[in-house]
């Protein structure tokens, strides 16, 4: 029988945290690799799947999905597990910090990963850009913490919700990206709380699969090494 999901990844994009929330919804799904070498995510058959371009791609009986915010909020609406649902006291607190997490730390990401995208080439303006961005980062990473600190059923629980990865992925790009980059102003060890939160999922078989599935090393998030096989880099 075919899975119901069909997902367009490459290794250590940000398809991984919706295969590690597949996995950890014990849910069926089949891989399709994105070439990043070759282009691929600009090929006429992506783009028909997601017309701008990204990774990743979720097909599904209901369409396919793009986004990681969206694809996460839709499959733990769709099975009812990893957040907290709709009626829940819970889920206005869950619902901003996975937006924030989202289109504040995620897109702050992206600038500081690619800065040339969005100011050019000049080097000057770019050593500036990445300066400010480490700033509002660490600002990011200390607000999360503090709300990670108060132990909630979405974040840092023992029980892992859709948040959860999501933070722990960008956790391990911080750590290894841009590659060439001075990455000291990262430690995670200044945010404990989102360490301890890297840590337990370590230990899950969600991430035991993953990691074996795209070549992430045993500490994919607490001390991460770059994907081997290397297609790609984190988007």
């Amino acid at each position: 029988m075919k899975p119901e999901y069909r997902l367009h990844y490459a290794p250590d994009n940000a398809s991984l945290v919706i295969r590690l929330v597949l996995e950890e919804l014990g849910q069926p799904y089949e891989t399709l690799l994105v070439d990043r070498r070759a282009q691929a995510q600009n090929s006429p058959a992506y783009r028909a799947l997601n017309p701008n371009g990204l990774i990743p791609v979720l097909e599904t009986r209901d369409g396919a999905l793009f986004e990681t915010a969206a694809i996460l909020l839709w499959l733990s609406e769709r099975h009812g597990a990893m957040a907290p649902q709709p009626g829940s006291t819970d889920r206005a607190a869950f619902l901003k910090w996975l937006v924030f997490t989202s289109n504040t730390l995620h897109a702050d990401l992206r600038m500081l990963f690619y800065p040339e995208k969005y100011i050019g080439p000049e080097q000057t303006h770019k050593a500036q850009l990445q300066t400010v961005l480490r700033q509002r980062l660490h600002q990011h990473l200390t607000n999360l913490d503090q709300a990670a600190a108060a132990r909630p059923a979405w974040l840092g629980a023992p029980q892992p919700s859709v948040l959860d990865y999501y933070l722990a992925c960008q956790i391990r790009w911080m750590a290894l990206y841009p590659a060439q980059a001075d990455k000291s102003w990262f430690t995670l060890a200044h945010y404990p709380s989102l360490q301890r939160l890297c840590a337990a999922l370590e230990h899950r078989p969600a991430v035991a699969v993953s990691r074996e599935a795209e070549g992430l090393g045993a500490t994919p998030f607490t001390s991460p090494a770059y994907a081997n096989p290397p297609e790609g880099s984190a988007t």
